[in-house]
Order: structure tokens, then sequence, then C-alpha cells
């Protein structure tokens, strides 16, 4: 019962870092207002994409270590991918966005992350 659940979470992450990356590629504004910081409307365009383009690739590294490297490798980049989220929090209370935002996605996408790799090291 632990293997799928393991795999299935670990699964649904990555794959929701891959569609943030994407939605910074096509809708950028929106995306960094969902982020918790909107951007300025003339001047943050290619650092909207860098992000974009960085978060697309890591949720395909993290999808290609769960399905070729299998639950050790995959929680390990759990483990260290926690640093992204943890980061977030901290950019959101710094730069003028709210608590709720700062707390309630991004510190609460670190604890989960950090769960899917105790779940993926007890695998």
């Amino acid at each position: 019962m632990l293997v799928p659940v393991a795999y299935g979470l670990a699964v649904v992450l990555v794959l929701f870092v891959v569609f943030i990356g994407a939605r910074f590629l096509t809708a950028p504004q929106a995306a960094a207002a969902g982020y918790g910081v909107p951007a300025k409307p003339d001047g943050d365009a290619a650092y909207l994409e860098i992000k974009g383009l960085r978060d697309l690739t890591l949720g395909l590294i993290g999808l290609a270590l769960i399905v070729f490297a299998g639950a050790h490798a995959a929680a390990w980049y759990m483990l260290v991918a926690t640093v992204a989220p943890l980061g977030d929090t901290l950019i959101v209370l710094r730069n003028g966005g709210t608590r709720a935002v700062a707390f309630g996605i991004h510190f609460a996408t670190a604890v989960i992350v950090l769960a899917s790799a105790a779940l993926l090291f007890a695998v």
C-alpha cells in the first residue's frame, strides 16, 4: 500500500512543477501573480521565462528519477528540492506577498515535498 502512495504523491508533485514551469513560459504575468509576488509589466519577462524553464526542467528531472532511477534517488531529489518552496516562502515574505500565500502555498508545499521524500525513503 505504501509504494503506490509514495510514487503517486511524487509523480503528482513533479507534474505540478512541470505545470508551473509551463505556466511561467506561457502566461508569465499570471503565473507571477499566482506565485504571490506580481511582476512588473514592463521589465520582468525574461526572468519569469527563466523561472519557467528552470521549473519545467526540474520537474522533468524529478520525473526521470522516479521512472528510471527508483524510489531512493527520487527521495533524495525530493529532499533537496524542498529548498525551492522554502526559499519561495522567504521570497514572498520579503517582497510584499501575503503571509497566507507564503505559508499556505509555499511552506505547505515544502512540507508535502518532505512527506513525499519520507515516503519514498520508506519504500
